[in-house]
């Protein structure tokens, strides 16, 4: 087998590059067993792999893959890399007893035509396949597992929970009664303690105190409180003789992990996921495209002055991260292997090229790479009339693309709304940057590829129960803020009618926080569809607030929107979806030239 060995990487000059002292070679040398962790995050349905620079595009080869990544290469990967670390002499610093576990950070599986293989009826969960096929130990919970309600994330545990446990101990999920029964079996858990080579490692899983807010947990209650709840956690596996203690945060930054150490005990390892960091040191191969963004691993000082490392790898199965401990007799890490410490990129070409597991291909790679080819000939509705999603004109202008996406976010936030303990949604606004397909859709046949075309992106819909008309006037001012010029953030409406004039004083915004500076002027007349008058020659009509549905990118302020901070919910459709739903449903699969005339129905004027 190969050497997966870092190039020319030392100790001492990890440390040094790192501004901290390293453990000295007796140290080392008082390994009484070595421990390695391999780790993946943040796969996110990217079964059949990536291309460079972590786009999930580009052709499909080598039997359904692409280039680099993809769960066969991660099986096959993840198994040497087992062995190497349990199997013949030990390297110099690490102990004769050695074992191995293995854990994914989360973000399991995300929307898009990959994960859409798994909603085919009768079809299994894919995502949930691949998990256990790789043969994980344990998963956190990220949000993005999260991001179709909690009945999809019990029909993945359903799947992968009878050989991967789960844990996240900050959720209490006893509002969700399907999620509770996983509770209750042990499938879900706050921490989870395993076995290896004789010795047993706790593993304590956190979720991201957002999660509300960036996802769909419906009942699900997350605390903040993520030190108190390890530091139990960790008090409790030591006094019951664990004394190897890892835990695995999805809190969507790895500084977020750095700044929870200080405060926590009894912690000998963090992975953190959800930021999608790129660490690596001199010597790590790296996929085309990617860039180190800081050491591997990170290091921060626990609240007893141990210096405790914190590793993370970027997502879509691109690597496997590996993390080699070594523990004195009394369970102390005394020094961390920085020669096989490191991730380990995936890839089907080059010297380190590894062969895909044919189980994980068959079971797996090929009915997805089957289905994604087959969205090209899945029909879903038929335009009578061509629809215009040119990118300077989505971005500029009223188009009937553009107020077919926009009425896809109303009519699923109006359907959905009830589910999901919101106010039906009485206006829709799409950012004109997220309509991608730059193009003219011709009259004729509308396949599913079109509607990943036309709405490419993991976006939800999202709707803000309460947005007050001035709020919405300056939402409003900010997709009219750039006219005459295309922009992003040019808003196609639905349920609502306005007029601009572009001649008056735009909008300026402060980048980063949105603040407002500049209040605009140019939104004239607002009208509901229902002849409520929000805006009358340029002054905001006193009034109830309006219901909003929208997409959580655009909601979290994406493209410079002043939503002010506004609370929303996550509604467990993406805006891909929620367009595929609203042809086939909605529509019943007849876009017809009465309803979406070429030019739009006057829904935006420009004066």
């Amino acid at each position: 087998m190969r050497s997966l060995r870092k190039a020319g990487l030392c100790a001492l000059a990890a440390a040094t590059m790192l501004g901290t002292s390293a453990l000295t070679a007796s140290a080392a040398d008082r390994a009484d067993f070595t421990l390695t962790v391999l780790f993946t995050s943040d796969m996110e349905s990217a079964l059949l792999g990536v291309t460079g620079s972590g786009a999930q595009e580009g052709p499909i080869v080598d039997g359904g893959e692409r280039p680099y990544g993809s769960a066969s290469r991660v099986a096959t990967l993840v198994d040497e890399l087992r062995a190497e670390a349990t199997r013949g002499r030990p390297s110099p610093g690490q102990a004769g007893h050695r074992g191995v576990v293995t854990v994914s950070g989360g973000d399991n599986f995300l929307a898009g035509p990959e994960y859409s293989a798994s909603t085919r009826d009768g079809a299994p969960f894919y995502d949930a396949l691949a998990l256990e096929h790789i043969g994980y130990d344990v998963s956190a919970l990220g949000n993005h597992d999260f991001d179709f309600g909690p009945d999809v994330l019990d029909r993945f545990l359903d799947t992968a929970g009878d050989e991967v446990p789960f844990v996240s101990a900050n959720l209490d999920v006893s509002g969700e009664p399907e999620l509770a029964a996983h509770a209750a079996d042990g499938t879900l858990a706050r921490s989870r303690v395993l076995r290896t080579a004789g010795e047993r490692v706790g593993v304590i899983g956190l979720t991201t105190p957002e999660l509300p807010a960036i996802s769909s947990p419906r009942d699900v209650e997350v605390s903040p409180e993520l030190d108190e709840i390890t530091n139990a956690l960790a008090r409790d596996l030591t006094r019951r003789g664990v004394d190897k203690v890892v835990l695995v945060s999805h809190l969507q930054d790895i500084d977020n992990e750095l700044a929870l150490v200080p405060e926590l005990r009894n912690v000998d390892a963090v992975v953190g996921a959800g930021g999608g960091e790129i660490l690596a040191d001199p010597g790590d191969r790296l996929i085309p495209g990617d860039v180190a963004e800081g050491s591997f691993p990170r290091y921060a000082i626990d609240a007893d002055g141990r210096r405790v490392p914190v590793v993370a790898v970027a997502g879509d199965y691109k690597y496997v991260g590996r993390l080699v401990l070594n523990f004195d007799r009394h369970g102390t890490v005394v020094s961390v292997d920085d020669e096989y410490t490191q991730p380990v990129r995936v890839s089907g070409v080059g010297p380190d090229a590894v062969h895909g597991d044919p189980v994980v291909r068959a079971e797996v790679e090929k009915p997805v790479s089957h289905h994604v080819l087959s969205l090209a000939d899945e029909v879903v509705a038929t335009t009578e009339v061509p629809l215009n999603g040119v990118r300077g004109d989505v971005r500029s202008e009223e188009t009937n693309l553009g107020n077919l996406v926009a009425d896809s976010l109303l009519w699923a936030g109006r359907r959905n709304a009830a589910e999901y303990g919101v106010a039906e949604p009485q206006v829709a606004i799409q950012n004109g940057g997220g309509i991608r397909n730059d193009s003219v859709l011709p009259a004729g046949e509308l396949t599913a590829l079109h509607t990943y075309e036309v709405a490419p992106f993991a976006n939800f819909v999202a709707v803000v129960p309460e947005v007050p008309r001035d709020v919405l006037r300056q939402l409003l001012e900010r997709g009219v803020a750039a006219a005459p010029e295309a922009s992003g953030a040019f808003m196609q409406v639905a349920g609502l009618s306005f007029t601009y004039d572009p001649a008056r004083r735009a909008q300026e915004v402060r980048e980063g926080t949105n603040e407002i500076v500049t209040p605009g002027e140019r939104v004239r007349d607002v009208v509901l569809d229902d002849g409520t008058v929000l805006v009358s020659d340029g002054v905001v009509v006193e009034g109830s607030p309006v219901s909003v549905a929208t997409n959580d990118f655009s909601a979290r302020g994406g493209d410079g929107y002043p939503f002010a901070g506004l609370p929303f919910t996550s509604v467990g459709l993406t805006y891909q979806q929620a367009v595929q739903r609203h042809l086939t449903e909605g529509l019943g699969g007849m876009v017809t030239s009465a309803d979406y005339p070429v030019g739009g129905v006057g829904r935006i004027t420009r004066l």
